[in-house]
Order: C-alpha cells, then structure tokens, then sequence
C-alpha cells in the first residue's frame, strides 16, 4: 500500500536525482536552471535573427554570449571614450565620461583631452584633485600651490601629474605633434566643461576692481575676452629651463615634483607574463588622495582574482583586448570585453580577474580614490590559510592546494 508519508519520500528522492542529473548534465554556474550555451539544446536557440548591429555586437563576445559561470544581475561595469561626444575647438579637443553617462562609477570621473603643438588648455583650476596619465606627445603643465610655490614641467608619454584641489594650472602641448591625456578626478560628477576658468573670471569681474587688485589702470583691461577660452591655439612654448626660470621670481621652491614618470618606474611586481607599476602616496608624494596602477599582462596571461579593500577601482584601456568578471554577493558575477580607449569600474571589495584575450599585450591602468595601493590576493590569502581548512571548503586536494601561488603574483600565464 501507499501511504501518503511513503508517496512524500518518494517525490523528494525523485526531485533530489532530478536535481543531481541536472546538475551533472550542466557545466558552468552551478545554479538551476542551468545558464550559457554551452547548456543549450541545439543550435536553434543561440540564433539572434533580430535586428541588430554586427559591428557593435562582435565587440562584446561576453555579452552575446556570456560564460556560464555568470549569474544574477550587476550594473555594467564597462563603458567607453569612444562613444562619448567631442568638444572639439581650435587647438584641441575633449570627451568625458561622468557618473551621469557610467552610473556606477560614483568616485572617480574621466576625460580624454587632445592639444594640439601650442594648443592651450586655459588657466584653471577645480573643486576635485586631478590625476592625469599621458598617452601621447608631450605636454608642458604649469602649477602653483596652495603656498605659492610655482612648478613647471615637461610630461611625456606614461607619466603622470597631480594638482590638489584647488591648484590653479595650465597646460599646453609640445613639438612636433602636441599630446593626448586622461584626466581622473576624484568625485563622480566632476565635469571638465564646467571648471573655474581665468578668463570667465577676468569677463564678470567690474574693471575697477581689477585696476585695484592688479594696481594698473582699468584701461588694461579694455581687450580682456569677453567669452571664456577653454581650450584655444596658442604658440609653442620655449625652452623649460626659460620657462622655470621666468616664473620662479623669489617665491619658495616646491617640495614634491607634481609630475610622476610610471611607465619606466620600477614594477611593484614583475614576471614573464606581465607586470604591475604603482604610484601612489609613498612614492609621488603629492599624489595624496589619488593611487594608481600600471597593468602590463603578456598574450594568454591574466591579472590574477583579487579585489581592493580600500577604494573604487576606474580602469582606462591602452592597449589591447580584455575580458573582465566581476564577482559580489548573491552570488552576482558579470563578464564584460574591453579594448582600447574604453573604461571599466570594479567597486571596492568585488572580486574580479582581467583575462589578455588577444595576441598583443595587453595594458590598463587601475586608479583609485586612495592615498595608498591595497590590492588582497585569493590565492596569497587561501597558500596563507591552513590546507586542511582550505581543502575542506572546496573539496580539492591538499596536495593541490601547497602548489598554489604563495606570494600574490600580480598576473599569471594561461596554463
């Protein structure tokens, strides 16, 4: 006879080896219902006869068809310079991503700036720090500080400058070709389009009171522009050393350089696969509110998983071709591509890897809103954690386990 009880054990064993088998049929995420082509019946399923954008979709390979290890759902982690609009005015041009156009990225904003050789970005200055990387040309900043020691200097492609909140500067492209940048300001919102500019200041200031601040007649002042300059062809520039020269007077020399070379500093860690480069408070000093790293990952190498305690993480694309997982609570994990000239954005504490997954090296840049580097490793931490501890969470064996990475490597090759 069947007895309700008896029918009850049954159903459960029954769906227990429907979830077993399905589960053993399935590879990838874990979770049902299983995800990921590679768990699709038949080719039928994966066709897209929509309309769409070839061009645009074979950019995103993840997105069309994402590892089955992904799950749940996450704000995107990419976006791009290439998409955003230009401003484009005699002697250069700029483009900006905000927390506006990327919602995620709430720390940290971007601009891509052109000048052309002479081409001026005008004399200003910002509520936020700015953080720049060079990745072309050459370019001649000006910078004084908040106790009025003037700095001048010359960047070239890989280096770096900081000016604190607040710093009034300039800067202007060099011979033969000007350069290109970009800018990292520590607060979402920033907008390069709207910054406190000499000009507009000069324009909407009575001539009197600049007659009297200046200590010349107001007639000086006849000509002044009316309308704000931004970014407008001037003349190259001389020699630096005139330059440094003509500004320094008798005021105080400046204690820290506000430039950085980190392309050619020594790696904080370095191997045959790649390499990582680090500038923050300890050496460029007064970088203090803004960190970064310099990713170099060989073909067929990976930024290992690991996750940054103590910041927001903004990534710039150099070179290259990447696919980044970003991995949070729920479990959520995400698997976009990137290539040059686009953005990504881990938040602080998220898991994540960078795979090279084309055959040039690949290279990034990590900027954090951060006086100082913090990067936590997975396999320092599980080498650094007891094997039989270990060996009982993840079912592998102990053995296996003593072979792991021991001293957070940075980037590993593809076995």
């Amino acid at each position: 006879m069947i007895s309700r009880r008896n029918l009850l054990a049954a159903s459960a064993m029954g769906a227990a080896m429907t979830v077993s088998a399905a589960k053993a049929g399935s590879f990838g995420n874990p979770d049902e219902p299983p995800q990921g082509a590679i768990n699709a019946k038949g080719p039928v399923i994966l066709r897209d006869p929509g309309p769409q954008s070839e061009a645009l979709g074979n950019q995103f390979p993840s997105a069309q068809s994402p590892p089955a290890t992904d799950v749940g759902g996450m704000p995107t982690p990419w976006a791009s310079f290439n998409n955003a609009p230009k401003r484009i005015q005699n002697g250069g041009w700029a483009r900006q991503v905000t927390v506006a156009d990327f919602a995620i990225s709430k720390e940290i904003s971007g601009v891509n700036m052109r000048l052309t050789a002479g081409g001026i970005r005008e004399l200003h200055w910002h509520q936020a720090a700015e953080w720049a990387i060079m990745t072309y040309g050459t370019c001649r900043v000006t910078v004084l500080d908040a106790h009025g020691r003037p700095y001048v200097a010359d960047v070239k492609e890989g280096d770096l400058w900081y000016f604190p909140p607040g710093a009034p500067h300039s800067l202007q492209g060099l011979s033969p070709d000007g350069c290109e940048f970009v800018i990292c300001f520590d607060d979402g919102h920033a907008d390069e389009f709207n910054t406190l500019l000499v000009s507009d200041w000069f324009a909407h200031t009575p001539p009197e009171i600049l007659a009297k601040n200046f200590g010349v007649p107001a007639d000086a002042f006849a000509k002044i522009p009316l309308h704000n300059l931004w970014i407008f062809q001037g003349t190259v520039p001389g020699d630096l050393a005139g330059d440094r020269a003509a500004i320094q007077k008798d005021a105080p020399i400046a204690t820290h350089p506000f430039i950085f070379p980190l392309g050619s500093s020594l790696p904080f860690k370095s191997s045959d696969t790649g390499s990582i480069q680090i500038a923050d408070s300890s050496n460029f000093k007064v970088s203090t509110a803004v960190s970064a790293a310099l990713v170099t990952v060989r073909p067929g190498g990976i930024r290992e998983m690991h996750w940054h305690p103590n910041a927001d993480e903004w990534q710039y694309y150099l070179k290259g071709k990447a696919r980044m997982t970003v991995f949070d609570t729920g479990p959520n994990a995400l698997t976009m591509d990137f290539n040059a000239g686009d953005i990504g954005y881990v938040r602080r504490n998220l898991g994540h890897y960078v795979e090279n997954v084309g055959d040039t090296d690949l290279q990034f840049v990590g900027v954090f809103r951060a006086p100082r580097y913090e990067e936590v490793s997975l396999s320092n931490w599980l080498a650094h954690t007891p094997a039989k501890l270990v060996a009982q969470h993840l079912n592998v064996d102990e053995a296996t386990i003593a072979s792991w990475p021991e001293n957070a490597p940075g980037v590993m090759p593809t076995r």
